[in-house]
């Protein structure tokens, strides 16, 4: 017996060799070989119930998939019920669950994205191809947008993506083993500090700056949350300051709505400039603690600031262990900030009912303040700039700047810094060089995958908050795609469609069962149009959280402006 097994014995039986104890425990036994290989990879690290997730991974990165022992292992070490272990692992698409009477995955996984810019660009048929050329001794499977729209189709072989994906390129990673992330070229601490960075993180530690100071500065240059809501910044901090202690900070890094990529690129360039926008808001609000949430499609980004995380504690900037990064598990609903918290609980991601309200409960039922990558970038220019220098950026009524990420049909896609309310016509000519050659545009989403659709006929409406809303559109995170006269309308709004059937959490039924059968009724060559209407009122006006309440979105634009090409 080999030393780790007496250890495991030992601990697990106190009472063995006593006449105390059950010689043959109720319930799943213990593998040993997975146990020992649970506890090398566990470590020091605390055993929180918080942490499922987090050692999920561990277990998932290891072996290439969540063996049956090593769930039972870790449901054992965390002292936790197996059901709850399982299901949480089976609620996130990333965990790979290999029970005990089947095979473990290839060793290689190629994922390949079929959200709606790639699929325009010819995802299908990479992923056929790729399934034809591999069949079998790789594992090639579809998976919903990348947050990289601006080079498609893209695939992921293990953790590396290759965008403007083809067979070949991705042969080509997979045959020489490229599986790891690469960190890409951003501008780091040192060169941060250079430029005038943490100067105004250090004057609100040192009472240079009053927390009075910054909320008006927030307030006055109209800045507002730029994950989706929209909700007034200062605002949103003074109510959750206003709330008793402890308080707690999550930053939102999980932008999952389809044609959005705006918070990678800040993330990859400029990473402190939104980092000290959090430690701003961790001081403002005098948080505990603060958490980043970043999706797992995103593992660069991860390893960039496990690298510069720590700088920070160094330099005094922040306390030690007061900054935690949390890694996600591949599912968009983690978008919304209620399921985000309960995915940083270490539970599946499902939206909590409201009120009452994160600020008040939040995460571990502690008043929590919520900001996108996005909205804390800004932090730091408004305050140095002034307010008015930001407010009067604008155009249309718009009040700012806001980054717009430009997928689609264009001759120059990326993330576009633009004046709040900049009209989508504005945007194709002024920033993104017209549309692609041999394409007329047709149509636009102007928020994602939930926004809507609306026709280029309507190419003069602002791109800002409350501008849409008489349309059944809203910009959300400005993440817009440009549709072109080589686009099919019913395509279009299928594959949005699908892609909500997939991600519905499943929690209530207007969404779950209301995808699902959207789906099956937009398959039809001729939609039934009084039943889908039906159904879409039913989602929008039952659903708890805004995935079943905006899904139908897309199926009312069409047949409101393209109802010809579905009927």
């Amino acid at each position: 017996m080999s030393e780790g097994e007496k250890t495991i014995r030992k601990r697990r039986h106190p009472g063995r060799g006593r006449g105390k104890g059950r010689v043959h425990p109720k319930g799943r036994q213990l593998d040993v070989a997975a146990q020992e290989d649970v506890l090398a990879l566990l470590g020091d690290k605390p055993r929180n119930r918080d942490l499922l997730i987090e050692h999920l991974h561990l277990i998932q990165d290891s072996q290439g998939c969540l063996p049956a022992p090593h769930m039972v292992a870790l449901a054992d070490e965390m002292r936790l019920p197996l059901a709850e272990v399982y299901e949480v692992a089976s609620f996130y698409a990333h965990f790979d669950i290999v029970k005990d009477d089947e095979e473990r995955p290839p060793a290689v996984t190629v994922r390949v994205c079929d959200s709606l810019t790639c699929e325009m660009m010819g995802a299908q048929t990479l992923l056929k191809d790729l399934r034809t050329k591999y069949d079998g001794a790789v594992r090639v499977v579809p998976a919903p947008c990348m947050g990289r729209c601006d080079c498609p189709p893209v695939a992921e072989v293990g953790h590396a993506h290759v965008t403007n994906a083809t067979v070949a390129s991705v042969d080509a990673a997979v045959s020489g083993g490229d599986t790891s992330p690469t960190i890409p070229d951003y501008r780091g601490f040192d060169a941060y500090c250079a430029d005038g960075g943490y100067a105004l993180l250090r004057s609100c530690l040192d009472g240079g700056k009053t927390v009075e100071d910054i909320l008006a500065a927030l307030d006055d240059s109209g800045l507002r949350g730029l994950g989706g809501a929209g909700f007034p910044t200062g605002r949103k901090w003074q109510l959750v300051r206003a709330e008793p202690k402890p308080r707690y900070m999550t930053i939102n890094a999980d932008e999952g709505e389809p044609g959005t990529f705006k918070d990678r690129h800040y993330l990859e360039t400029d990473p402190h400039r939104f980092l000290e926008g959090m430690l701003i808001g961790v001081w403002a609000v005098e948080a505990e603690r603060a958490y980043i949430y970043l999706r797992d499609e995103y593992p660069q980004i991860r390893k960039l600031l496990q690298i510069e995380m720590p700088k920070l504690v160094a330099a005094g900037l922040a306390k030690e262990d007061s900054i935690e990064l949390r890694r996600g598990a591949g599912a968009y609903i983690c978008g919304e900030e209620s399921a985000m918290i309960e995915s940083i609980e270490g539970k599946r991601g499902l939206p909590r009912h409201r009120p009452p309200y994160v600020a008040q409960v939040g995460l571990f039922d502690r008043p929590t303040l919520v900001n996108n990558v996005e909205t804390l970038f800004w932090i730091r220019d408004i305050v140095e700039k002034g307010a008015t220098w930001f407010g009067d950026q604008g155009r249309n009524g718009g009040k700012g700047l806001r980054s717009y990420s430009v997928s689609g049909r264009v001759a120059e896609p990326g993330v576009k810094l633009a004046p709040a309310g900049v009209t989508v016509q504005e945007l194709i000519d002024e920033f993104c060089g017209g549309m692609a050659d041999g394409h007329t545009f047709k149509a636009y989403l102007p928020g994602g995958a939930s926004g809507g659709i609306l026709p280029a006929s309507k190419g003069d409406l602002p791109l800002e908050f409350g501008k849409l809303e008489s349309e059944g559109c809203f910009v959300g995170s400005h993440a817009v795609v440009i549709l072109s006269d080589k686009d099919d309308m019913g395509d279009v709004a299928r594959n949005l469609m699908r892609f909500f059937e997939d991600e519905s959490c499943g929690q209530c039924t207007p969404c779950r069962v209301g995808t699902e059968k959207a789906v099956a009724l937009m398959s039809d060559r001729d939609w039934d149009v009084p039943l889908l209407e039906e159904l879409g009122r039913a989602m929008a006006d039952a659903s708890i959280c805004g995935l079943g309440q905006a899904a139908a979105n897309p199926l009312f634009s069409v047949l409101k402006h393209f109802r010809e090409e579905v009927v």
